[in-house]
């Protein structure tokens, strides 16, 4: 019977090892592959065929360890069917979307390798974020008792769906575990078997028959733990092939299956030749592995001198794909090397943007955008080397941060001036709150007003503030103002008596004549004015009767002996009394507003006419004036009275404002 005396057996063909003759077929013996079975030499023939191996050792362990794992799961070979995206490029919520469609794959772990990418990506950008609002947080908040809270509904989601992969991932683990042992056991009982197969006290068709139902039933027995693959394998494509040599077998029988064998493999090396110059390295690499699972675990031994000749022949294949799969690794690495130059400008674009100044709100916001577009450019710009990548995202979080602690800097000022417009409102708030039970709404009312516009002059104030104390500024003045109209239609009454009072005196008036006096009828007037005036106002749809009060004064100053001046300046007074009798301020200070432009306009008029007139004087004819200065003067005299007018008006306006 055969013992190994190594255990930790490779699984490429072509690996050096010793081979016993039939002589010595029950002693121990080592062995490094299935199908490298060579004679007892020197240690220097160890040696030699040693450093042939290595050549192609690194090639065929990739392959070996890829095989390996596909094996204890079959489901990882899927994943090779889903592209693995750079997912370092992606937004918050795309990240979330692909793990939500990664989730409901039937095989979990043909997307482990997906999904602990993405979660990867997604707590790198995550964490950022929540520094940077614990930033803002601390530079904005006043109350060191308050503590730091961010909620993002996006995070929400994405741990849920997470630990629906986490436990589906589970379950399979569970299941998966339970089968590989059994499997495994099944796996050594067949080794086992098949070196009771040696013996020649046995029939050999007895023999061969037995042979056969342990190759199908290895062939069904399942997936093994991965650690355990290589010597498994190794140990039972040993015996496999020590029944081969070391029994008296048909050799015609085994010599067919030889053939065979040797045909399959020869295939396989047909198509590794095809793949050599497949443009799709990839693609290539994977069928490989196919391919070389195929060669160890499907396809049996075939005759010694074909042996060595055959696997070097596969594995120099192997390692030409392997070189060609190099390569492309190397231009990824210089794809790689361009993607950390772009961060680094990025970063040097941040940094810069963390030290330029900026005075006003809008300006800060254009800052910010900037800084967000370059944030969103560093994450798309790719993969960077991996013995930088730490080192890269450092100098990013501190660029960031950096220009996040110059900004905070300008709105710490801001928000002091905040906590000074605070202050002014609620002054406001509580005088509104003071009035708002008022009844004398003739002196409160303008005072209700002001604030009203004081309040819109006043900047802004700190966020968690604002809708309450504007609530409760609204309320105070809803509440008065609501009052003023429940008073006022009290006194709807009142201004309809007024009014029709009005309407019946105006008869009285028409019918009025003057005397011929003229402070006997100066007086008259002056009389009918203050009695017009007692009866008070009339509803504001019917004020149209104060111009007809006015027309007829009009008429009655024009049959008045009165100066031009002393006439406009009466009808003047009358007007302002009636304004101010209503309380309308708003049209008390657009009368005042159109006063002051014409004495602005009037004065231009005159200096420009003033002008004119030194013109005429420093002409040759100066003494002798003509019609047209002479009409120049009338009117420079004409505009002078006129602006002694308005600036009558106008101070007649502010000394009632001063009352």
């Amino acid at each position: 019977m055969l013992e190994e005396k190594n255990d930790n057996l490779h699984d490429a063909d072509g690996k050096s090892g010793i081979e016993s003759n039939d002589a010595t077929a029950n002693d121990a013996i080592e062995i490094s592959d299935p199908e490298t079975l060579v004679e007892n030499s020197t240690s220097e023939t160890q040696n030699s065929d040693d450093t042939t191996e290595n050549a192609h050792q690194e090639a065929l362990d990739v392959i070996t360890n890829s095989n390996a794992a596909e094996s204890e799961d079959e489901t990882l070979k899927e994943r090779h069917d889903i592209p693995m995206q750079d997912y370092n490029t992606f937004s918050l919520d795309a990240l979330v979307d692909e793990l939500k469609k990664l989730v409901n794959t039937d095989k979990v772990m043909s997307v482990k390798d997906h999904i602990e990418e993405i979660k990867k990506a997604f707590l790198l950008q995550y964490h950022h974020l929540l520094e940077e609002k614990k930033e803002e947080f601390l530079a904005s908040n006043t109350d060191p008792n308050e503590e730091f809270e961010y909620h993002l509904p996006l995070k929400s989601k994405f741990d849920e769906y997470y630990n629906i992969f986490r436990d589906k991932r589970n379950v399979h683990f569970k299941h998966l575990q339970t089968n590989l042992k059994t499997n495994l056991e099944t796996r050594l009982a067949i080794v086992e078997e098949l070196k009771e197969l040696i013996n020649p006290q046995e029939n050999i068709k007895d023999t061969l028959k037995h042979f056969n139902e342990l190759r199908e039933r290895w062939k069904n027995a399942g997936a093994i733990p991965k650690d355990k693959y290589n010597h498994v394998w190794n140990n039972y494509h040993f015996h496999v092939e020590n029944f081969y040599d070391y029994l008296h077998l048909d050799r015609e029988a085994r010599d067919l299956d030889f053939k065979h064998n040797l045909e399959l493999k020869q295939k396989i090396i047909a198509r590794v030749e095809e793949l050599v110059n497949d443009t799709d390295v990839n693609k290539s690499f994977r069928e490989l592995q196919d391919l070389h699972r195929i060669w160890k675990e499907d396809i049996g031994p075939v005759s010694k001198e074909h042996r060595d000749a055959i696997w070097n022949q596969f594995s120099e294949l192997t390692k030409k794909i392997h070189d060609k799969r190099e390569v492309l690794f190397e231009n990824q690495r210089a794809n790689e090397q361009q993607n950390l130059e772009i961060k680094k400008e990025i970063i040097s674009k941040i940094e810069v943007l963390g030290t330029e100044k900026v005075n006003s709100h809008s300006q800060w916001l254009v800052q910010i955008q900037k800084v967000e577009e370059l944030r969103n450019e560093f994450f798309a710009a790719g993969k960077v080397p991996s013995e930088v990548n730490e080192e890269t995202w450092a100098a990013f979080k501190t660029a960031v941060r950096n220009f996040n602690a110059f900004k905070n800097s300008f709105y710490k000022d801001i928000k002091k001036d905040q906590n000074d417009n605070l202050n002014k409102k609620l002054a406001l708030v509580a005088k509104a709150k003071e009035l708002q039970e008022s009844t004398d709404f003739q002196s409160t009312t303008p005072v209700m007003k002001q604030i009203q516009e004081e309040w819109k002059q006043i900047g802004h104030v700190p966020k968690k503030y604002s809708d309450k104390i504007w609530k409760e500024f609204k309320d105070a003045c809803n509440h008065y103002f609501d009052k003023l109209k429940e008073h006022k239609s009290e006194e709807n009454s009142e201004e309809v008596a007024a009014f029709d009072n009005k309407k019946a005196y105006l008869d009285t008036l028409r019918a009025f004549q003057l005397t011929g006096d003229h402070k006997t009828d100066l007086d008259a007037i002056k009389a009918h004015i203050e009695t017009w005036k007692g009866f008070g106002k009339v509803p504001f749809s019917r004020r149209h009767i104060e111009g007809k009060f006015n027309k007829i004064l009009d008429a009655l100053f024009e049959k008045l002996s009165l100066s031009k001046k002393e006439s406009e300046m009466m009808r003047f007074a009358n007007r302002i009394d009636s304004l101010s009798d209503s309380n309308d301020t708003r049209k008390l200070d657009n009368e005042k507003i159109f006063i002051m432009r014409k004495i602005e306009e009037v004065q231009n008029e005159i200096f420009q006419l003033e002008n004119n007139i030194q013109f005429f004087t420093n002409t040759k004819n100066a003494k002798k004036e003509n019609s047209i200065v002479t009409e120049v003067r009338k009117n420079i005299a004409i505009h002078k009275e006129s602006l002694e007018v308005w600036k009558d008006k106008l101070k007649q306006l502010r000394n009632l404002g001063q009352e």
